[in-house]
């Protein structure tokens, strides 16, 4: 049977049999330019893999509405010297404007909600559409004002609520504020309103998320418990299939060269071993196309680690750089990280095994594949070098850190269909870029300093992300909005 869980929020979502998947010829994938973040909407150079799953087509909704009494406000908050009228104005058109940057449809009402009636109105209709958010502006602190902001919160579609100064005290916020699947902005300043946004859109684009798994011998359609997005397994022996019988074109040639000329150094590998790498890249978009993913990720060294072929470490992260989730060793709680890092910030992550150093109390995650656009996915890459695996095979990209940059581990910890999920948080700054050799392990070793970590001997988690910036906050806001249980350590 198809999936298509985005069915009742996207109809541009096209959902794909089994029969179907397994039916598609092995036609030579044409490569295309994708959106590179999903924000600036800029693209990135040619040649790089277009997501093909429901995410890519899925346009998400949110319902707009104000809400405030009718004719003069007089003594009571915000008072008479607060201008409802330019108020309405001057948010309709932030509102309109930040949904077309993001790429939202927006069904904004014009006229604001008056009186109770209204508001029971709005809120049936809401339930009836189905939207992906829904946004509640308070222009009014009084009457019915505050007990519609509850109501839209208690549909249980995502809501965020818009409370510039004056229209709320913390009396009025302090028990919506501990609801799951809210967002509240006590602010004049729109750019949280703008964040809340952007967080309805992640979360839409997630559950409409179809990621490729490559583990195991059967093939299978599941959706992870709680986040929703859905997971196509498809035997870990197709990928090795269909990379023997791949030509090494010059699409991936071009990739190849591009790669070597970026680096700044190259020791212990040869021209052809990036472009072997590389070959998977194709290979992995190939395989992508015809489950119409927006992800992926393998069982690598379940699936090559005993062949002479490739490893997909440099693939991987050419793709994470290209904005497409690629999560290694077919871990599930990496693929939701990365999905969610992505969607949110417009940044790769770097998925890594975390290793206590306890001389400098601190955290350093190793890997060999390291996305190189920390900064975001149109912004320039970091430096880089290409050295060989740890297990001294294929060629992979060594990305060095700035020392000194402000970051965030995130790890999403899956719960079951009853018990949701669990997000570890935990912000810090770089220290030192690790070499390795002469230390062991992998060749992307980026030592952290988290704030207020000493005992990093038991620090929580496993394949946790690093990425560029400090998003503590936002991701404990993001995780009230999904109903998951923030860490914050």
């Amino acid at each position: 049977m198809p999936i298509n869980r985005c069915a009742a929020r996207c109809s541009h979502c096209k959902p794909i049999s089994r029969r179907e998947f397994v039916s598609v010829a092995s036609a030579s994938f044409a490569t295309a330019p994708m959106l590179a973040g999903w924000l600036s909407g800029q693209t990135a150079q040619a040649g790089v893999i277009k997501p093909k799953g429901p995410a890519s087509q899925c346009v998400p909704s949110i319902k707009v509405c104000f809400v405030r009494r009718e004719g003069e406000y007089g003594m009571r908050w915000p008072g008479q010297i607060y201008d409802g009228k330019t108020a309405l104005a001057e948010y309709s058109k932030k509102i309109e404007a930040t949904a077309r940057e993001l790429g939202l449809k927006i069904n904004l009402t014009p006229k604001p909600i008056y009186g109770d009636q209204e508001a029971d109105a709005w809120i049936a209709e809401a339930v009836a559409q189905k939207p992906d958010g829904l946004l509640v502006v308070l222009l009014d602190r009084q009457e019915h004002a505050w007990p519609t902001a509850n109501k839209a919160i208690d549909t249980k579609i995502p809501t965020v609520v818009f409370s510039p100064i004056g229209t709320s005290f913390t009396t009025n916020t302090s028990v919506p504020s501990r609801k799951p699947g809210c967002f509240i902005c006590s602010t004049d300043d729109f750019r949280q309103v703008a964040y809340g946004m952007k967080m309805l859109q992640a979360r839409a684009k997630m559950q409409a998320t179809r990621c490729l798994v490559l583990r195991g011998s059967r093939s299978v359609d599941r959706v992870m418990p709680h986040l929703g997005i859905q997971l196509r397994y498809v035997p870990a022996g197709t990928f090795l299939e269909e990379y023997q019988k791949t030509p090494v074109d010059d699409a991936v040639k071009a990739m190849a060269k591009e790669i070597l000329q970026g680096t700044r150094q190259r020791k212990g590998v040869e021209e052809q071993d990036v472009i072997n790498g590389i070959k998977s890249y194709l290979v992995a978009g190939r395989l992508m196309e015809r489950a119409e993913a927006d992800a992926i990720t393998m069982d690598c060294l379940g699936a090559l680690g005993k062949s002479k072929v490739s490893l997909p470490c440099i693939a991987w992260s050419k793709m994470n750089d290209d904005g497409i989730p690629a999560a290694c060793e077919a871990d599930l709680g990496a693929v939701a990280s990365q999905v969610i890092v992505q969607y949110l910030f417009d940044r790769p992550g770097f998925q890594q095994d975390p290793v206590a150093e306890t001389a400098r109390e601190a955290l350093i995650g190793a890997h060999c594949s390291c996305p190189t656009r920390l900064h975001g996915f149109n912004k320039p890459p970091e430096p880089y070098d290409i050295l060989p695996h740890h297990g001294a095979r294929d060629a992979t990209k060594r990305t060095l850190w700035k020392v000194g940059q402000r970051v965030t581990v995130v790890d999403v910890m899956l719960g079951s269909a009853k018990a949701k999920p669990k997000m570890l948080i935990s912000a810090g700054e770089v220290l030192d870029n690790v070499s390795a050799p002469p230390a062991g392990g992998c060749v992307v070793s980026v030592m952290i300093k988290l704030d207020k970590v000493t005992d990093t001997l038991a620090y929580p988690g496993f394949h946790q992300l690093f990425l560029y910036g400090d998003f503590k906050r936002e991701l404990r806001d993001f995780c009230r909005l999904i109903d998951v249980e923030p860490m914050v350590v």
